[in-house]
């Protein structure tokens, strides 16, 4: 059997979203080396923030000032730091407690070794040296002597959320990196596409050819091995007109892109059609797929100059 395929891939986008005002003065605070919290209707103190009661649901936004030092309440050490991750060296994930609030705030603390930290540790925030308005202007906490604040137990003071210049939207990166395997039809799939063909699985029991193949029918549930050789030649089932350019992708706008099923399948692919304007790409167009050189799958797929196909013979692939 040949050597099943597997590759790293990366699944990265960067997330955007508008603040409301209780986030707004939390990040924009932490800019200017304040941490917010905000009280809730029973005189709790949330850290960090919400804009409703995790209770009552009901919509708080009573904004109060903590202290930047707190209680360490539980934590796990991390003794291999991933990429950005507030620490390069090894580090504890902690649940601080911060003076005056009642909620705990996950962040990083820095300590020389799992020996030094321990639950009901003190420690206080390391504010970051360019702070932006994100929660990493907390750069982490560090171990702290002293004692909590001398607040005879009067409430933290109230703030009135008001700051210079606010934040109003952050940026959050999502990165999700893996290892991937097609398997062992997709492989032998893919191995194919490296040669110019376009090789499918029959189901034993109803008979359909799938392409790409997926090792299973499936419709029946059952295992595919039987290899079928289709095309080249397809007919577009259905398609759609990009016009919002994709980020590093060398394809000017408009485009279309279709599903298309090749003959002797079952089963429609997608590919991109060219060379014909986007607007004369309809229902039941004959295609042929376009290779350049070293490529293992093709480029587009353009028409053949064949009569449309019958609406009847493609119409169960739609």
């Amino acid at each position: 059997m040949p050597e099943v395929l597997k590759a790293p891939l990366v699944v990265e986008f960067p997330f955007t979203r508008s603040l409301g005002p209780v986030q707004s003065a939390f990040l924009t605070g932490l800019r200017e080396r304040v941490v917010l919290g905000v009280r809730t209707t029973d005189g709790r103190t949330l850290v960090p923030p919400v804009e409703y009661d995790p209770v009552t649901a009901e919509e708080i936004r009573d904004l109060v000032e903590v202290a930047p030092t707190g209680t360490v309440t539980t934590w796990a050490w991390n003794h291999a730091p991933r990429r950005d991750q507030p620490l390069d060296t090894p580090f504890a994930w902690a649940l601080v407690r911060l003076d005056g609030a009642d909620t705990a705030l996950l962040h990083a603390l820095d300590a020389p070794g799992p020996d030094a930290v321990h639950t009901g540790m003190r420690v206080r925030v390391r504010w970051a040296e360019e702070r932006t308005g994100a929660i990493t202007d907390i750069a982490c906490f560090e171990p702290y002597e002293g004692g909590p604040d001398a607040t005879g137990g009067a409430e933290p003071p109230r703030h009135t959320g008001e700051f210079d210049d606010p934040v109003t939207g952050i940026v959050a990166p999502a990165r999700l990196d893996y290892t991937y395997s097609p398997g062992r039809a997709q492989t032998a799939y893919i191995n194919a596409l490296a040669e110019h063909r376009n090789v499918g699985e029959r189901c034993p029991s109803c008979r359909k050819v799938y392409v790409p193949p997926r090792g299973a029918c499936p419709t029946c549930g059952v295992a595919t091995l039987e290899q079928v050789e289709v095309g080249p030649h397809g007919t577009v089932t259905t398609f759609c007109i990009v016009n919002i350019k994709a980020k590093n992708l060398d394809i000017e706008v408009p485009y279309v892109y279709a599903h298309i099923a090749l003959d002797g399948a079952d089963l429609a692919l997608h590919g991109r059609i060219g060379g014909i304007p986007y607007d004369q790409v309809r229902m039941g167009l004959r295609v042929e797929p376009v290779w350049t050189e070293g490529a293992r799958y093709p480029d587009h797929y353009r028409p053949t100059g064949e009569p449309d196909a019958q609406y009847e013979t493609y119409r169960e692939l739609l």
